[in-house]
This record gives structure tokens, C-alpha cells and sequence, in this order.
């Protein structure tokens, strides 16, 4: 796998001793980054109870600056800029990330989205998505997405009792009234195109269809169904380790089958839809399953250059990296560190148990912090890895089952033109 030769005892977790030098000797090559993460505010309107954020290992948001900068957004915006000129890239993707995004109000979200389309070379496409809950989504900010041509997707966990379990203000109010009125202006005819999908944190105690429904009422384009982060040392709700039931899984193929068997398409599920791909022979388009390079990267509100922000759900500085956006050459340097470049090798950042699993490269392990234990850091099966062995079985078997129909009505759609047409062979009489 390319690590050091350090002892068993002395050895970091992993992926800390990955020897960058080995890999890059033994052929592999570094995917750009293409996904830039803006940190543009660091605090949030609610108090979600499982946010990764503020709610888990890493407290490191307490020291970041409210709002970012417009110096440092100039900085991020030459950067990106840098790194797109660097890699000869076509096309880049900004994520307005918070916190609450929207919580840095119209002026610095305009002035973000301008400095990195103004930074780029001509020929390069910027698009912009911002994530938000949805509660300050008011007439202002759609119609700066809408002059702006931003994305916007909202995290809602399903109706107002699945929302509000977890979905909270401050002082323990729920957020759904507010959150369905930001998205009943989304949804109207004059922002609808906006409009890129909804995020849910899944929870066992929700029923399955029940949650698909309610988010299917919104006509959402794409629908993200998140599983609660934890790791091997402090597990997700109801999901015990060392336990063979697979809670999750089951909970995931209800809405699987719901989903797949509907009489016609409703939305997409990116993470079927991601698990379908794999099991055809297609690459995956997200981290979440799969075996594809991670080219995602975050700017934190005081410019520092991070890993995905969910990591932070691992342990206090998990996401942290040396570098900020004033180093020149700071994303190329970036994917030269051994924590980063880990999310880059595929299947040799497996664990043994997981590159010797049958679906190996449809899983990749699932999510890389759900992977985390003390001692062994990432190189471990997911924490969900029963549930996921399961959600994808299942799927592999509905699939297979439905190409194994289409291949039975073609082999007698052919059967049947030879006998009616002797031209084709076989006389009939």
C-alpha cells in the first residue's frame, strides 16, 4: 500500500505514513481538485443535534472567524484560478458551505461568486451550489441565485415530527415551518430551476417511505440520503459494531424499493443511483460509495486549506492541513499530502478484510470517516459495513433480476420474428 517501514508500535495511524514517493513511482498520478468547498460563514442558525460541525470530535469552528474575508476570498478565488490554469481544467465546481451560508448575507455571497469568475482564465466554466437550511432562503437570496445562476440545495430530514427530531434552533424551536416556506418560494415557478435537491440525514426511528414521501412532495430533482456519521470508537444511533443486524441497510431498502419499483422515475437517489452505476461497470460520481478519486477541497473562513469537512466527525483536527490560500501553489501542494492522496488510490486504501469483499469496488468501504479507529486511523472497513454489504446485495439482486427480464423478452421478441418470417432463417412449414 506504499507506507513507511516504521514498526508496528511506532507506526502513525494510517494513512500518516503513506509514502507519496512509492506511489508516485509505482505510476499513480494525482486527480486535480475540481470541487472547491467555501467555509463562507462558520456558524449556524440551528443547533442540529448530530451536526458533525458543532456537535462532534473536532471544536476546531470556535477559533474561525465568523465570515470569510473579501481578502480571503480574493486569495481562495486566485488560487482556484491557479489550480484550474495548473491542471488545464475546463470546468470547476464552488460549494458556498457554512455553517449557514446564507448567514453572510447577499453582499459577501455576490462578491464570492464574482471574484472566483472573475479570477479564472476565459474558457473556464464556474459552477456555483450553495447548501443551506433552507430557513433564511427569502425573496433577496433567490433572486441573487437566480442573477447569479446558483444552485441551491436544502437539507430537510422529511416531514415536520422527522425534521424537527434533530433540526432544531437554539433554544430547541423547530425548524420545518420555516424550512418549507423557504422551500415552497424554491419551488415556485420563478426560482424552481434553482433548484438542485434535498439532503436528509437518515434516522431509524423515521419510517422509511414515510421520509421519501414527504421530501417527494417538494419535486426535488435529486434527493441525498445521509447516513448519521460515527465512527468504530463512538458508533451511529441503534448501529452497534459488533452486532450482525444491519438496521440501516433495511431501513435503506424500503426506500430502495419504493424508489426503484415506482411506476415512473421521481427523482433521482444519488446514492442508488451511485450504487447502480458501480454494479454496471460505471465509475462512481461521489465519495460516498466507490472507488473513484476524492477532488474535493475546503477553504475555511480564515483561509486554511482543509479535507472535507465531515472528518471532522473523526477527531479534533482530523480535516487540518498546513497550508493556507495565500501559499502559492497551495491545491497542487495539497495533493501531495498523505491524507489527502489517500482518497486518491483506490483500492489500495482498503482495509485487508475489505479488498478481499466481493463488492469491493461497488462499497469502497463507504464513506472514509465512518472508517475511523483509534489506533488503525482509515484503514478500516466502514462502521456501516454490514449495512452497506446488505443495501448493495439487495440492489445487485433487483437489477440483475430486471436485465435478466430484458435479456428473456428480446431472446423471445427474435424467437418469435423467426418464426413468422422465414427469411430471417428457419422455414415454418
Amino acid at each position: 500500500m506504499g507506507v513507511s517501514s516504521q514498526s508496528e508500535e511506532t507506526r502513525p495511524e494510517w494513512p500518516s505514513g503513506l509514502d507519496i514517493g512509492a506511489l508516485l513511482e509505482s505510476g499513480w498520478r494525482p486527480t486535480p481538485f475540481q470541487q472547491f468547498v467555501l467555509k463562507i460563514h462558520s456558524r449556524c442558525n440551528l443547533a442540529c443535534t448530530y451536526c458533525y460541525m458543532y456537535e462532534m470530535a473536532d471544536q476546531g469552528w470556535r477559533r474561525q472567524p465568523r465570515r470569510m474575508s473579501q481578502a480571503t476570498i480574493d486569495a481562495a478565488a486566485t488560487r482556484i484560478a491557479e489550480h484550474a490554469r495548473m491542471n488545464r481544467l475546463s470546468q470547476v465546481e464552488v460549494i458556498l458551505h457554512g455553517g449557514e451560508p446564507l448567514l453572510a448575507g447577499v453582499d459577501r455571497l455576490r462578491y464570492a461568486v464574482n471574484a472566483v469568475r472573475a479570477a479564472v482564465d476565459p474558457g473556464v466554466t464556474v459552477n456555483v451550489q450553495v447548501q443551506t437550511n433552507g430557513v433564511l432562503l427569502d425573496p433577496a437570496f433567490l433572486e441573487l441565485f437566480d442573477e447569479l445562476g446558483v444552485l441551491v440545495a436544502v437539507s430537510l430530514d422529511g416531514d415536520r415530527e422527522a425534521n424537527d427530531r434533530h433540526r432544531r434552533g437554539p433554544a430547541g424551536q423547530g425548524s420545518f415551518d420555516r424550512v418549507d416556506a423557504g422551500l415552497t418560494r424554491l419551488v415556485s415557478p420563478a426560482y424552481r430551476h434553482l433548484f438542485s435537491g434535498l439532503l436528509c440525514t437518515v434516522d431509524l426511528r423515521n419510517d422509511p417511505v414515510g421520509t421519501y414521501e414527504a421530501l417527494l412532495a417538494y419535486g426535488p430533482p435529486a434527493v441525498d440520503l445521509l447516513l448519521p456519521h460515527g465512527t468504530w470508537e463512538t458508533p451511529p444511533p441503534g448501529r452497534r459494531p459488533d452486532s450482525a443486524d444491519t438496521p440501516y441497510g433495511d431501513w435503506l431498502v424500503a426506500v430502495f424499493d419504493r424508489w426503484y419499483h415506482a411506476p415512473e422515475r421521481e427523482t433521482r437517489l444519488r446514492l442508488f443511483d451511485e450504487i447502480i452505476r458501480l454494479l454496471l461497470g460505471r465509475p462512481s460520481r461521489s465519495e460516498t460509495v466507490g472507488l473513484s478519486a476524492v477532488a474535493v477541497v475546503v477553504i475555511e473562513t480564515d483561509g486554511g486549506i482543509e479535507q472535507v469537512d465531515s472528518l471532522k466527525s473523526a477527531y479534533d483536527g482530523a480535516t487540518r492541513t498546513p497550508l493556507h490560500v495565500g501559499d502559492a501553489d497551495a491545491f497542487d501542494t495539497a495533493l501531495m499530502l498523505p491524507t489527502i492522496a489517500a482518497r486518491q488510490i483506490g483500492e489500495r486504501a482498503l482495509a485487508p478484510e475489505c479488498q478481499a469483499c466481493e463488492i469491493r469496488r461497488v462499497c469502497g468501504a463507504g464513506l472514509y470517516p465512518h472508517r475511523y479507529r483509534p489506533g488503525t486511523g482509515f484503514a478500516n472497513p466502514s462502521v456501516y459495513c454490514r449495512d452497506l454489504f446488505r443495501l448493495i446485495k439487495h440492489v445487485q439482486h433487483a437489477v440483475s433480476d430486471d436485465l435478466a427480464a430484458v435479456r428473456e423478452r428480446r431472446r423471445r421478441r427474435q424467437a418469435s420474428a423467426q418464426l413468422t418470417d422465414p427469411q430471417r432463417g428457419h422455414s415454418t412449414s
